[in-house]
């Protein structure tokens, strides 16, 4: 019998398992994970950015944890040697209709208690001289780091405290009673005090399975990359990213420095027909039939036709990706770009159409579901599982057990 269970060994469900043993030390933990290796997915396809907060609504969680997340992500990799780079990023305005939108950005940002500077293309040049801009925020908090170096530390962490990961164990079944949780999986059964669901891209199946059914659906949303030949990496020297359109929720291409010294060119975003899709032929049936049978999904595209149209041709067209890049670097060629591996998102959708624009927990008796947690979840991560344990239901008696 253990205190916790968690469901999804990725940055979060790991974070969490984390901040578990900071509050109980004395707790029993299992962080149960259906593949061979933590962090496989969304954790181990990220882009490497530690954001700032500078996009989201204030006093959002995505707001609120981004901006303490790169604090308190940067410390512990300071704290347990983890290559970082405090870089900082641009955010470029390249077209004159763009102005605008660059000031209301930067207006929220400043309601995000972000220290961000409004520059002109004089200063953009000296910071990235290879780029086409007539005005831009500098964002000097952002930086790059890698997501699974820091999610393997988690799982370390978690093990000295006692914990145990579960590699190659899927959930199957879950019931929750008055004084426990029975978690079947494919290689037996556990119990467990409760339940913490952070399984990503299943995380609307898992709290499904825990007998909570939702407004929303998750769908897998594919990031396209490219990469720049190594001749080329020297047209960027950190990050570069346009002026978002406000009419469109995805941040579109921009460049982005690894830590490893690479540099990716992307995304655009597409609808993956398998919810673990990383390549263009993926293919699952029940995922896709799940994604096509939601009726957000139409009224969503109803929406963004345009907007998704563009998507899909650049998806299928390195010419019309490598202009949206030009807009940002005129210098980019064609044959600048090699592929690159994709990402999938797990964005959870209403049935209405709309986005869950904010990190959505789910809480039951004896389970909490963190059912929508895209970008910025890896940056704030850390943040995301002090939230979840505060969440632990006093009514119930495990914190006095534990603690006792």
């Amino acid at each position: 019998m253990y205190d916790f269970a968690i469901v999804g060994g990725g940055i979060v469900g790991l974070s969490t398992g984390m901040a578990i043993y900071e509050r109980f030390p004395n707790a029993k933990v299992v962080v149960i994970e259906k593949e061979s290796v933590v962090a496989e997915h969304q954790t181990g396809h990220n882009s490497g950015v530690i954001h700032s907060g500078i996009y989201y609504k204030p006093g959002s969680f995505k707001a609120r944890f981004a901006r303490q997340g790169s604090k308190s992500m940067t410390a512990f990799c300071q704290t347990h040697g983890i290559d970082h780079d405090i870089c900082g990023k641009v955010i470029v305005a390249t077209k004159q209709e763009e102005l605008p939108l660059l000031e209301n950005l930067y207006n929220r940002g400043l309601e995000n208690e972000l220290a961000i500077h409004r520059i002109g293309s004089d200063e953009l040049k000296e910071i990235e001289p290879h780029v086409n801009g007539l005005g831009a925020i500098r964002v000097p908090m952002a930086g790059i780091v890698n997501y699974r170096q820091v999610s393997e530390k988690f799982a370390e962490i978690i093990q000295e405290s006692g914990g145990e990961i579960r590699l190659n164990t899927k959930v199957e079944k879950m019931q929750e009673e008055s004084d426990q949780v029975i978690i079947e999986t494919n290689r037996g059964t556990l119990k467990a005090g409760m339940v913490i669901n952070c399984a990503g891209l299943h995380s609307d199946r898992v709290a499904l399975a825990a007998g909570y059914k939702t407004d929303m659906k998750i769908l897998p949303f594919r990031g396209e990359y490219y990469k720049l030949k190594p001749e080329k990496r020297y047209l960027v020297k950190n990050l570069i990213y346009p002026v978002p359109n406000p009419k469109f929720p995805f941040l579109g291409v921009h460049f982005t420095r690894m830590i490893s010294g690479e540099v990716d060119a992307g995304p655009n975003a597409v609808l993956s027909f398998k919810r673990e899709g990383y390549r263009k032929t993926d293919f699952n049936a029940k995922d896709l039939i799940e994604s096509l049978s939601f009726p957000g999904l139409w009224k969503m595209a109803g929406k963004f036709a345009k907007e998704g149209l563009d998507e899909y041709i650049r998806s299928f067209s390195k010419k019309q990706f490598t202009k949206s890049l030009q807009e940002l670097i005129p210098e980019i060629q064609e044959d600048d770009l090699i592929p690159a591996p994709a990402g999938v998102r797990a964005q959870a959708l209403k049935s209405d159409g709309n986005m869950v624009d904010d990190f959505h927990i789910i809480q039951g008796k004896r389970t909490i579901h963190v059912c929508n947690a895209p970008s910025p979840a890896a940056t704030a991560s850390i943040e995301i599982g002090k939230e979840v344990v505060n969440r632990i239901p006093e009514q119930t008696n495990l914190k006095e057990a534990i603690l006792a």
